[in-house]
């Protein structure tokens, strides 16, 4: 923002007046009291031209002092008309004031006839108030009633003046200056004071109009402003995207001219018709053929001052505009629904804590339970049964007081670079022997020497979900083709591990909803396994995503479900907290 700081006295111009000095009223009185001048002096001219062509009494110097004058004001109007004077008493005001009063005492002494130029000493009273501070006004009125004092006073002494009456029309013409000055002063004084006070006005709507644009502009929610006639005078670029425009529209642009819009044209017109704010949800069609885009929709009236059409007109008008507010259905049912899964998560933690007590006594009563009943296939059968669901439920707490664990790792140190193929190998070794008989799976480690920034213990509790979900769904669970673990490293330097096995193809509305919190396709899944391996990469600045591929076979190719880390290289960065941070037992 441009500075205004500058003295309005002294005739500067605000940002506003830069383009057209004339809006100043200061740099106006200025320009036409130099104009005056001129005018002024050319009238001078001609008066003395007319009096020499009548044969009156006149002296050649009268001529003298007229085109010096003529010459003074043409000379000042063509360099200093652009900024007046400072308003202090000083030298400055010499050429403009004395210049004045000495042309003007000049002719009076110089005059033919009976002449009189007193009532010009008027002008440099009136500018001097106008344009200058008190003290200026004061002693220019002072100099003018000496001056008339002196004049009266040298007429009485030749005896051109017989009575005491010309002091009295002296004085009373003096006073009246004086009572002039003061208020001319007055009233300039008061013009400083209000345009002090619109200037810092207009200072402030200057910072309140950027501070909202810019707020506007950042919105995430789209902001426009419709008139009653439907024409969209101002959209932010939220509201663009929103409505399907290209960020370079042009503005103002008309709501009916997108066929559309006709839902948010109607909301519109009745929140102006019924003149209160509504919110509701419409469906619009984007210029560029696509789906249609949900929104809520928000509306606030208000009303706009503009001036009058005239200066003979009313005063200020007032122009009603709606101000929208739209959102993005789709964004507040996420908002919502991950305001939900945290609560939900919350709740699961808490629960599974009040389960976990009750349940190991319930697994060791069942241990101790199948000591007594002996080798009854029947009752051993039972044992078995609450045993197996035991277990399961025990998983299921596990799987959901995982959060919990990893969270308590949030403050550690950052881990050290890991070895990759070592790691995994390791993991696979492990899992595969923890399996009644032993797992199936192959190992493909092409990534030797290969370090990733990654927790060890989180590597294993994220190999380990992928190797659990892609036991369960693998079709061939006594081969080793079936299940395959592979590492590797992409020509960017990119390093990644995946694990493929040959199941059935997802549904897509399953994959839309893969690494989401609670959510399986089977009823005997928690749903948080693949939510805690895409959180804990996420953590890590990894990625994990889910692809339909073909492994080679020995017959044929066969085809299955991938899923892929890509890990980064460097050490960690900050990764902002999501869902994963705000379940927290």
């Amino acid at each position: 923002m441009q500075n205004i700081g500058a003295s309005t006295a002294s005739g500067a111009a605000w940002p506003e007046d830069q383009g057209s000095p004339d809006s100043n009223p200061f740099v106006r009185l200025w320009r036409g009291y130099l104009i005056g001048r001129v005018l002024v002096a050319t009238g001078l001219l001609l008066l003395q031209a007319w009096i020499s062509r009548m044969n009156l009494a006149g002296t050649p110097l009268v001529w003298l002092v007229i085109l010096g004058y003529l010459g003074l004001a043409i000379v000042l109007l063509f360099t200093s008309r652009r900024q007046p004077p400072q308003p202090q008493l000083g030298w400055h005001w010499l050429p403009v004031i004395g210049g004045d009063l000495a042309v003007i005492c000049l002719l009076q002494l110089l005059q033919a006839g009976t002449l009189n130029y007193s009532a010009l000493l008027a002008i440099p009273i009136l500018i001097s108030a106008a344009l200058g501070n008190l003290l200026l006004a004061m002693t220019t009125t002072s100099g003018v009633t000496l001056l008339m004092l002196a004049w009266v006073s040298w007429m009485n002494q030749r005896g051109e003046l017989a009575d005491s009456q010309a002091y009295y029309q002296a004085g009373f013409a003096c006073a009246g200056y004086f009572a002039m000055a003061y208020l001319t002063h007055e009233l300039a004084r008061r013009v400083r004071r209000e345009r002090a006070l619109a200037r810092q006005s207009w200072q402030q709507a200057q910072t309140q109009e950027q501070v909202n644009a810019l707020v506007i502009r950042h919105l995430d929610d789209g902001v426009l402003v419709i008139d009653a006639r439907f024409c969209v005078h101002q959209a932010n670029p939220a509201a663009l995207r929103l409505l399907g425009l290209s960020p370079t529209e042009n503005q103002p642009f008309a709501l009916d001219s997108h066929e559309g819009w006709q839902q948010l044209q109607e909301a519109v017109r009745q929140s102006f018709e019924l003149d209160r704010p509504i919110s509701t949800a419409v469906h619009l069609q984007s210029p560029s053929h696509e789906g249609p885009t949900g929104l809520q929709l928000r509306t606030w009236l208000t009303e706009l001052a503009s001036p009058p059409q005239s200066d003979t007109g009313p005063g200020l008008s007032t122009r009603r505009l709606c101000v929208v507010f739209l959102h993005d259905l789709r964004e507040l049912e996420a908002r919502m629904r991950t305001e939900k899964l945290a609560a939900m998560g919350r709740m699961s933690a808490a629960v599974a804590h009040e389960i976990r007590n009750p349940l190991a006594a319930i697994s060791q009563a069942n241990a101790l339970l199948a000591e007594d009943l002996g080798s009854e296939p029947a009752q051993q059968q039972l044992c078995r049964i609450v045993e197996q669901n035991s277990e399961r439920l025990a998983r299921i707490v596990d799987e959901v007081l995982d959060i919990a664990r990893v969270q308590q790792h949030m403050g550690d140190a950052p881990p050290q670079p890991l070895a990759l193929d070592a790691q995994v190998n390791q993991v696979c070794q492990e899992w595969a022997a923890q399996g009644q008989p032993p797992r199936q799976l192959l190992l493909h480690l092409d990534a030797p020497g290969q370090h990733v920034v990654f927790d060890a213990e989180h590597l294993r509790r994220v190999l380990v979900n992928l190797l659990d979900n892609a036991q369960r769904h693998r079709n061939h669970a006594d081969q080793e083709l079936s299940l395959q673990v592979l590492t590797g490293s992409a020509v960017a330097g990119q390093t990644w591990l995946q694990v493929w096995s040959d199941g059935q193809p997802l549904e897509p509305s399953v994959q839309r909803h893969l690494f989401e919190p609670f959510f399986s396709s089977q009823s005997r899944s928690s749903g948080l396994g693949l939510y805690i391996c895409r959180e804990l990469c996420q953590r890590y600045d990894a990625s994990i995503s889910y692809q339909r591929l073909v492994r080679p076979g020995p017959q044929a190719a066969i085809p299955g479900n991938a899923f892929s880390i890509v890990f980064r290289s460097g050490s960690t960065s900050a990764i902002p907290a999501t869902l994963f941070d705000q379940i927290v037992v």
